[in-house]
């Protein structure tokens, strides 16, 4: 199964991010000096994809803006002789095509997908979900494209959680057929500890075929009124083959508030400009004593 195409669901409101997300996108909340929502255009060209459909909603503008060229910035930071920043700027532009598709009523995860029918078409593609970064040294998106290519069917990324933790994921059941590499046989929506199938957790990356759009159309709203991605799963996975993979790596969900914080620690700990004195200020926090 072959992806030439990456679908970005952004249409959500944010409101676990709120109030800083009640007028920015939270997907243009930075991780350092960087929007979640470019990491996540970042992961997807490294593995290989510059053709990617974004599904917002109305008042999320500035996502397109972002990607966008700023003649205005650009000749400012010409006339300053700040080519470096220009160039930064620029990148932004060239990264690669987006084409926005518009989801007008929040009704799921599995509605919002259901929208890029027209312009994905009839091919396989991805879909990633912007909360979830994922920080590996090899694109977690890549990880999943070679088991799609090498199983000719399609993935999803999966991580190992605490048993305490099962009941905030969608948790799988299957086989285990290789290191890392599941196939897939059932799926359980935020179960509890005592009924949940195993400790896998699926994040927020999927690659699909073409005929998941056909599910998803006659698919019955289930909770909340929202078409759900996760019931489609379950039908495909009885009509094909459905794998997981554990990707290698780690995931930060940048719509949590410890997700976020995480997030900057971790790459703050790698930029070579912060990482020294970012370390010294978190041994300086860690061997205080706290405040009574």
């Amino acid at each position: 199964m072959k992806i030439k195409k990456a679908v970005i669901l952004a249409a959500g409101y944010g409101t676990r991010m709120l109030p800083a997300s009640k007028v920015v996108p939270k997907e243009l909340l930075p991780v350092l000096d960087t929007p979640a929502i470019q990491i996540v255009v970042e992961e997807i060209v490294a593995s290989g994809i510059t053709d990617i459909v974004m599904v917002i909603s109305r008042g999320k503008g500035a996502l397109l803006d972002h990607f966008a060229p700023a003649p205005d910035l650009e000749q400012f930071l010409v006339q300053r002789g700040k080519r470096d920043l220009l160039e930064v700027a620029r990148k932004t532009s060239s990264m690669a095509h987006i084409t926005p598709v518009e989801q007008t009523e929040a009704l799921g995860i599995g509605h919002a997908v259901l929208q890029v029918k027209t312009a994905v078409g009839d091919e396989p593609f991805a879909v990633l979900l912007p909360d979830d970064i994922c920080d590996c040294a090899r694109p977690c998106l890549r990880q999943l494209m070679d088991v799609a290519e090498e199983r000719d069917g399609p993935v999803v990324a999966l991580m190992r959680v605490a048993r305490a933790d099962v009941s905030k994921y969608g948790i799988v059941e299957g086989a285990q057929l290789e290191e890392r590499l599941y196939r897939l046989s059932g799926m359980v929506e935020k179960p509890t500890a005592e009924k949940a199938p195993s400790e896998m957790a699926i994040i927020g990356r999927y690659l699909l075929p073409p005929e998941i759009f056909a599910i998803l159309g006659r698919a019955a709203p289930g909770h909340g009124g929202e078409i759900q991605l996760t019931d489609a799963l379950l039908e495909l996975g009885r009509k094909r083959n459905l794998y997981g993979y554990e990707f290698e790596g780690t995931r930060h969900d940048m719509g949590d508030r410890l997700g976020f914080l995480t997030a900057q620690i971790a790459y703050g700990l790698r930029h070579p400009q912060l990482a020294d004195k970012l370390r010294s200020y978190l041994a300086t926090i860690i061997s205080s004593k706290p405040n009574r």
